[in-house]
């Protein structure tokens, strides 16, 4: 399979729905080929809801949508089991959840409670329902938003949920031209009534198979685990990044190698990967909140004062 065509072809795909965010649709289709979960924290109205519809579109997945809300509960999530006096049975009623691309629209406004729902699913890919385990189809992807400036009403997100998250974006606002772009493709209907599948379920699952096959050199690994570390050791973060921050850089960096058609990774696969990988598992400590650093920064900063390592990093040859 040639995942760089294959990539290109979801990336173009999306883009006749979402206009001028391609370094950000790149990172929705690292994060499809990595088998990971996504946050995307942004202001209402730049096309959250839309790009997870639009993904579900793409690869034929069946598409789920979860608002939540205070008052909600955990059941209303993972699904519930009603007697049904019939046959004198309980009968499983599943929740959206049990999807393959789930938008998980304004996430932080859900209790902590309904929020742990969502723990098994994302990390074991199953719902516990009264005892009772039922598997989750593949592939299986949660898109969660939150809002960055409303506070009123929110609980946020806990570390353990955070870490959960292969990748953390934002869209932000469309350029000028793209904005009026915008205007013109929804003049007489929206673009994503007309927009069609170009890639099945097993071809999606073929290509994150594939992805795991890039090679990583030794120097690339320590180079990914170094990084990582820095997190835990720099005197401006309270909390670090875990082993599973290691585990994400390395299979998004497999991911976007294999975008730019490469067989093997490069440590600049990893450094532009360290801030939407790493940025949202750390935080921040008192003093550098005080001095107004952004955990992103702190990361961006980690990033640059790392050495690369050098050297070539191709497989071997056989």
């Amino acid at each position: 399979m040639n995942l760089q065509e294959f990539g290109k072809k979801i990336t173009s795909n999306l883009e006749k729905v979402i206009v001028g965010k391609r370094p950000a649709l790149e990172l929705i289709v690292i994060g499809l080929l990595s088998q990971g979960h996504i946050l995307i924290e942004d202001v209402p109205g730049v096309g959250k809801t839309v790009l997870a519809r639009s993904l579900a579109k793409s690869v034929d997945a069946v598409f789920n949508r979860i608002q939540f809300t205070p008052d909600m509960l955990p059941s209303d999530v993972t699904g519930v089991s009603i007697y049904n006096q019939e046959n004198r049975k309980f009968e499983f009623r599943p929740g959206p959840i049990l999807g393959q691309i789930i938008l998980a629209d304004e996430i932080n406004r859900a209790t902590p409670k309904t929020q742990a729902a969502l723990l098994e699913a994302m990390e074991e890919h199953q719902v516990t329902v009264d005892g009772v385990t039922h598997i989750l189809p593949k592939p299986f992807m949660v898109l969660a938003t939150q809002n960055p400036i409303e506070y009123e009403g929110t609980f946020p997100l806990p570390e353990a949920q955070l870490d959960r998250f292969l990748l953390h974006l934002a869209l932000g606002y469309p350029s000028l031209m793209s904005e009026i772009q915008i205007l013109e493709r929804q003049q007489t209907r929206h673009p994503l009534d007309a927009l069609e599948s170009v890639a099945s379920n097993e071809d999606v699952l073929a290509a994150a198979q594939a992805v795991k096959q890039i090679y990583v050199s030794e120097p690339v690994k320590r180079y990914i685990v170094e990084l990582t570390q820095q997190t835990r050791q720099s005197g401006d973060v309270h909390l670090g990044a875990s082993p599973r921050g290691s585990l994400a850089l390395f299979r998004t960096a497999q991911a976007r190698a294999a975008l730019q058609g490469r067989d093997y990774v490069l440590p600049d696969d990893v450094k532009a990967l360290a801030v939407p990988v790493l940025g949202h598992r750390i935080i921040v400590g008192p003093a550098a909140r005080m001095r107004e650093l952004s955990a992103d920064q702190i990361v961006r900063e980690i990033a640059l004062s790392l050495p690369v390592p050098g050297g070539n990093f191709e497989a071997p040859q056989a």
